[in-house]
């Protein structure tokens, strides 16, 4: 793998609370120079990015809905998604109800995914749904996975980086699964170096969200005697 091809697999992330506008402006420099599959910024912050990316430079612009916890109602998420579309977002990650599935309520699940797959891909953006792997049990997780592949989700996400664990070789295996090839995998939350992030592609994660791109970056081409 080349450095280039590395680069297009990050999300580069920054989501904590006291994040300013400072930080989001430097976060979008180094995703065109670094050329990063997106930015991953919390929705207050779409308008200030937009302003800064544009179309040409290649990088998306990526957003959470429901974020962190995932227990708004539907239809929230729903509007909280178009008005994100609406702000300039091409990719939505967005928090499943964890209360729902610890409930078992996998009727209210499909639905809410089915409306969030509608209400995204109309607009031709894409899905990511974040499931926050460390709160459920390996049948919940299966279960979501083949419930993201019916509802046609572009990726299923394992964390948000807020709970108390995050990308785990186990889960990533689990929801290879159960989407069975039909939805591509983020794996997010504790990937902090190179090897990481190596074990998680060698898994077969398609995307990965870190706040360490930089640094993973710069471990691939030391470990690789990359000069590029």
């Amino acid at each position: 793998m080349h450095k280039n091809e590395l680069a297009r697999m990050f999300d580069h992330t920054a989501l904590k609370a006291d994040l300013t506008s400072e930080q989001v402006e430097t976060l979008c420099r180094e995703a065109v120079k670094y050329q990063f599959a997106s930015v991953c910024i919390p929705p207050f912050y779409l308008g200030l990015a937009q302003s800064i990316m544009n179309e040409q430079n290649g990088v998306k612009l990526c957003t959470v809905i429901g974020f962190p916890l995932g227990y708004e109602s539907t239809k929230t998420k729903v509007f909280a998604l178009k008005d994100a579309i609406a702000t300039g977002a091409d990719e939505l990650d967005v928090v499943i109800n964890v209360a729902a599935v610890k409930n078992a309520e996998w009727d209210y699940l499909d639905a809410e995914l089915s409306d969030l797959a509608v209400a995204c891909h109309e607009s031709g953006k894409i899905l990511k749904v974040i499931f926050e792997t460390c709160y459920l049990t390996d049948e919940e997780v299966e279960k979501l996975s083949v419930l993201c592949a019916k509802n046609q989700v572009d990726y299923v996400k394992t964390s948000t980086g807020f709970g108390f664990g995050g990308a785990t070789l186990h889960h990533i295996g689990l929801m290879k699964k159960g989407v069975d090839g039909k939805c591509k995998i983020k794996a997010s939350g504790g990937i902090r170096t190179w090897k990481d992030a190596e074990q998680m592609i060698k898994a077969g994660v398609h995307r990965i969200g870190a706040s360490a791109s930089i640094q993973i970056l710069e471990e691939f081409s030391a470990d690789s005697a990359d000069p590029e």
